[in-house]
Order: structure tokens, then C-alpha cells, then sequence
């Protein structure tokens, strides 16, 4: 049967944190405590990583290009935040008012460079978290470190919201994957009627994501890690993210 248990009780995390350890505190405070096992996947959100990894910006610092000016000019946005979204941004996809689209450096698609100051500090002190700099590294350690901890190794996915072109509201995908083939490849499979799948393959570590992101929430419930149990996936050591995303001349839409 498949399960998603949010880990409860892990505190606001801070630089340096041991999420590893956290985690696996909140374990043993679940349901009564919870043994972990090596077929059970870990979904954390990427708030709490970049947290503990210590990607805060304090936006004082920040002195904001010409381009940022020219951005805020366009969409009404702060030009510091701009800046910072600039700093993880390959490619300025789209803008509009108010929303700025880009390709991220490591990839995927999203608004505002996944840089966002909701759940990050007080009101007025005016911080932004980026996103973990490296997501698939930042699950193979903390993977690492849970296994150090409870000799168990779990799949750890890294969880981000992202929208959708013609879609409205955010679901959860993976931007960070350690332990699991994150795609699943169906073509050559016979569907009900005995005819071979052409093409079917499925995000599989995205669905994980968005099925955590319904019991993580997206405000103020402090459920940052979910653990999925009963789910059956095929183990990878070589797992990225980066197998969900479409090559860019595979794209037909920008």
C-alpha cells in the first residue's frame, strides 16, 4: 500500500544544520518512530536545503545591474531581486508584468529563477534563498548522510513548485534526485489491447514530487520532508535530474 507520512517537528532550519540528522530525528518522532528502509523514498523540499546549505541574500548587498533595471522597469519587480535572479539565470525566457520566465542555469524552466523570499525570514528583513547550486549532489549527500546515520539508503528527491505553460497553479517537480531512475520508459510495452507503446515515457520522479507537495503543503504548515513508502522504482547510483528535461531542439515551443 502505498503511504506519504510528513515527518513532523523539524525546526526552522538554519546555515549549518545537519538536515540529515533532523531528519531522521523526525523520524523517530512520527507515528511513533519510524525505521527507515532502503526501498522508501525521501522527498524534501528545496527550502529547507537551500536553508541549511546557507543560500541566503541579504538584498542590502545587492547592487543591481543594468539589466536588472531594465527588467524592473518592464515587470514592476524589485531590481534587486532581479539581480539575484540573474546570477542563476542562462536564458530570460519571457516577461510580463510582474513575472519574469528564465532558463535556469542548470536547466529547467521556471519564474524568477526559483529565487523567492516567501517562508525565508522575518517581514522587513528583506532576504531571498536561491536554490540549491548543485540539487542532484545535494540529495546523493544528504542520502549519504542519512545512511551514515541509520545504515539505510532511501532515494532522496529534492522538490521544487513550478508552473506550467497554459496550465494554472504550481505542482511539485524534482530538481534534485539521488537513488532512483527518475524517468520511466514504457515504449516497447504492450498496452491493454497487446499494441507496443511508441512513446510513453513518464516523469516518474515528478509525480513523486507533486503526490509529496499535496501533504507538504505550500504555507505555513512546516511540513518540509515526506516519506513515500510502498512505492516500487527502479534503483539508479547514477540518478540525475537532468534526465527530466527536454533537450532544447527537442523543444517546439520556444
Amino acid at each position: 500500500m502505498l503511504s506519504l507520512i510528513p515527518l513532523r517537528g523539524i525546526p526552522i532550519v538554519q546555515p549549518g544544520d545537519d538536515l540529515g540528522r533532523l531528519i531522521v530525528e523526525a523520524l523517530s518522532r512520527t507515528a511513533g518512530g519510524i525505521a527507515l528502509r532502503d526501498e522508501d523514498i525521501l522527498v524534501v523540499t528545496q527550502k529547507v536545503v537551500s536553508r541549511a546549505e546557507g543560500r541566503f541574500v541579504a538584498l542590502r548587498t545587492v547592487q543591481p545591474s543594468p539589466r536588472a533595471r531594465e527588467l524592473a522597469e518592464r515587470t514592476g519587480k524589485d531590481a534587486r531581486v532581479i539581480e539575484v535572479m540573474l546570477w542563476d539565470t542562462a536564458e530570460v525566457v519571457r516577461v510580463a508584468p510582474r513575472v519574469i520566465i528564465v532558463r535556469h542555469r542548470l536547466g529547467f524552466v521556471c519564474a524568477n529563477a526559483g529565487v523567492d523570499a516567501s517562508n525565508v525570514a522575518e517581514p522587513g528583513a528583506e532576504m531571498v534563498l536561491r536554490l540549491p547550486a548543485d540539487p542532484d549532489r545535494s540529495a546523493r549527500q544528504l542520502r549519504a548522510r542519512i545512511q551514515e546515520l541509520t545504515g539505510a539508503a532511501p532515494a532522496v528527491i529534492i522538490s521544487d513548485s513550478h508552473g506550467r505553460p497554459w496550465r494554472e497553479g504550481t505542482v511539485g517537480v524534482a530538481i534534485g534526485v539521488a537513488g532512483l531512475e527518475p524517468v520511466q520508459d514504457l515504449r516497447g510495452l504492450p498496452d491493454l489491447f497487446g499494441r507496443p507503446l511508441q512513446i510513453t515515457t513518464v516523469g516518474f520522479a515528478d509525480q513523486i514530487a507533486a503526490a509529496a507537495s499535496l501533504v507538504s503543503g505550500q504555507a505555513d504548515e512546516g511540513l518540509p520532508v515526506v516519506l513515500v513508502r510502498g512505492l516500487p522504482y527502479q534503483r539508479s547510483e547514477t540518478a540525475s535530474a537532468r534526465m527530466l528535461l527536454r533537450p532544447p531542439e527537442l523543444d517546439l515551443f520556444r
